[in-house]
């Protein structure tokens, strides 16, 4: 993109934000007429403010979606995106025809809802269920779906498993899962722009060894009874809790157990397949 508007991009520039987001803003909000001016401005205030350019904007990309975002989600990180790459590829090994998929805290949708339409993509028909605590969560979710045409969706609000129909028992294919992660000590002494999204999306309690840790231990532990035979536990994780993550899995009975890390090097997914 020009500077359609060099004048605007330096007023922003000089108001404090770098080129790039003020090319961005500019982009997003125009500059036609007295109207969009002044939203382009409020939309820079906010920025200015630290809220994250994500949240100004209203959507963000991931893989092949652009999906609406707003302070109810999670922004989605670039490390999530390759989970879902890490899924697709551990499904096209499982070849799986029909799969039942469960995104468990699906925040934007962002996760399940990419799985979705990259198997279409390949001509794999799967189905989803969406799961949120969050009612919120799941309006945002229902919105995504909506708007890149995906229908074979169900939206449960549930804690986890928790609510979850009964009837899906040993037949999920994969369940993939991105939950809080970061224990309270270390949120604090992450960066202030952290605080815009939901905190429960993010912090997670303890366990005895492993802050942070409560609900991956839950969600490990519990996946197998939903699994089928030979299916996948998919989950996103911190970098310090690799031996929590393999040591659990193990104890839960899972036969094939790896853990990946992500683009920058760090401990980050874990693939754990049901026996």
């Amino acid at each position: 993109m020009t500077d359609a508007n060099p004048y605007l991009v330096a007023e922003l520039i000089d108001a404090g934000l770098n080129r790039r987001e003020a090319r961005w803003l500019l982009e997003e909000f125009g500059a036609d007429d007295h109207e969009s001016i002044a939203a382009l401005r409020r939309g820079a205030q906010r920025r200015l403010a630290g809220e994250p350019l994500q949240y100004v904007l209203g959507h963000w990309p991931f893989r092949s979606l652009d999906l609406d975002l707003d302070p109810r989600v999670l922004i989605p990180r670039p490390e999530t995106e390759e989970l879902v790459g890490v899924a697709i590829a551990e499904l096209a090994r499982a070849d799986v025809t029909v799969p039942v998929i469960v995104d468990l805290g699906c925040g934007s949708g962002a996760i399940g809802l990419s799985l979705l339409a990259e198997l279409l993509e390949r001509g794999v028909v799967a189905s989803l269920v969406a799961v949120d605590e969050s009612l919120d969560a799941l309006a945002v979710a229902r919105h995504n779906a909506a708007k890149h045409g995906l229908h074979a969706v169900s939206f449960v609000q549930s804690s986890w498993f928790e609510a979850l129909d009964r009837s899906l028992r040993g037949r999920v294919d994969l369940v993939v899962a991105n939950p809080p992660y970061v224990g309270a000590e270390e949120f604090a002494s992450l960066e202030p722009v952290l605080r815009y999204e939901p905190l429960g999306a993010l912090v997670a309690g303890d366990t005895s060894a492993t802050p942070g840790f409560a609900d991956l231990e839950a969600i490990i532990v519990e996946a197998p009874s939903w699994l089928a035979p030979g299916g996948l536990l998919i989950c996103e994780h911190g970098n310090m809790q690799r031996d929590a993550v393999l040591t659990t899995a193990v104890g839960a009975g899972f036969g094939d157990v790896r853990d990946l890390d992500d683009m920058s090097g760090w401990p980050r997914i874990l693939v754990a397949r049901r026996s």
